[in-house]
């Protein structure tokens, strides 16, 4: 059911292009995906996703599995058909989560207990439990469960969540092997902290496992943005050429841009949803705050030449009349601008590697911002 192929590489960086084929649909690389952390994208719907150009979106499996739980979504033969996608999914395992909120965590080789961040209730995930909840999601791509570690990390700490994660992986695989029926695909999980010497030793043990993709995990986590850059830099090239590369939690339009320079293919980020529910828009001259009283009688839309639903049928000063009097559609009309804008922007990416155009493409990007 599932399978990647490159179809162009760029000849002056390692900018690559392909395609992802998962049960439901195919997945043209590189591709950022929307978050739909509890089964939804905040304040749009599955069709106005769509209409964006989404191909594929992140669900949640530490959320999911705390509410509404299995027992509800698998009366609908999982997470596609509860939320109404008919498109790939994506699951994260949940280990970040467990990482950034949930109380009184702790781990071991069994794996997390932690207690929920919703009513204080006690949980044990271990990476069989992980997978058999991401099966009943029923999702295209599963995570395995990882040991994501706080910045900064001592090297002690993180040769600790690396080998914790390396024993995470192998159970997630033979797990994953193990399941009656295969519609979906299990991706290993890079960690290692800012340490390049466990970042090649979490690399190639999880190789040595053999997934069908990889994640680079641990990043974005707090770090300056160079440091991510040069751990990606460093990571990337060990991992097979053959398979897909996917760094979790970024990013930044600039980020975007300088990790599929460096061979990325996959990215999620609340960045465009969370964003825009804070007035802060993206366009290709840089970001732009609705709330700025400039913006107060603009009759001109969001961004000039954008096909978006938001800038052919609406004006800044009604956007910013919007927000500034918080009426929900603020929100869900800032959020169609800024997922179509980063969804579209990975499709210039695309277009310009296939026509190995993708450094002036990069060049051309960064002469905008300055102007």
């Amino acid at each position: 059911m599932f399978s990647f192929g490159l179809i162009a590489r760029s000849t002056e960086s390692r900018a690559r292009a392909g395609v992802i084929r998962t049960e439901h649909g195919a997945i043209e690389t590189p591709v950022f995906m929307p978050v739909g952390t509890r089964g939804s994208v905040k304040s749009v719907t599955p069709e106005e996703l769509l209409a964006a150009g989404a191909q594929i979106i992140l669900g949640n499996t530490y959320h999911l599995y705390l509410r509404p739980g299995c027992d509800v979504i698998s009366r609908f033969a999982g997470l596609h058909q509860f939320m109404h996608w008919d498109g790939p999914i994506l699951t994260d395992s949940g280990g970040f989560q467990v990482f950034s909120l949930a109380k009184l965590a702790n781990i071991s080789e069994e794996g997390v207990t932690f207690q929920s961040h919703l009513d204080g209730s006690s949980h044990l995930l271990t990476p069989g439990k992980v997978i058999d909840i991401q099966n009943c999601l029923g999702s295209d791509i599963m995570m395995c469960l990882d040991d994501c570690i706080q910045y900064p990390a001592t090297r002690k700490d993180s040769l600790t969540a690396l080998e914790i994660t390396t024993n995470w992986a192998k159970r997630c695989k033979q797990a994953w092997r193990e399941l009656e029926t295969k519609h979906n695909t299990l991706f290993g999980i890079v960690q290692g902290g800012m340490f390049t010497d466990l970042r090649q030793r979490s690399a190639e043990e999880l190789m040595n496992v053999d997934f069908p993709g990889y994640a680079v995990g641990g990043l974005s986590v707090g770090e300056p943005a160079e440091v991510m850059l040069e751990m990606a830099d460093y990571t990337l090239p060990i991992l097979p050429e053959t398979k897909p590369r996917y760094i979790m939690g970024v990013g930044t339009p600039e980020n975007l841009i300088e990790l599929v320079a460096l061979g990325v293919d996959m990215f999620d980020c609340v960045l465009p949803t969370r964003n825009a529910r804070n007035g802060q828009m993206f366009t290709q001259y840089g970001t732009v705050n609705i709330s700025n009283a400039q913006y107060k009688e603009d009759t001109e839309p969001l961004e000039g030449g954008c096909e978006c639903y938001t800038c052919r049928n609406y004006s800044r000063a009604y956007l910013r009349h919007l927000y500034m009097a918080r009426e929900l559609l603020a929100y869900r009309l800032n959020t169609i601008h800024n997922i179509h804008y980063f969804i579209s922007f990975m499709k210039q990416m695309r277009q310009a590697i296939l026509a190995d155009k993708f450094e002036s493409f990069r060049k051309d990007y960064y002469q905008k911002l300055e102007n």
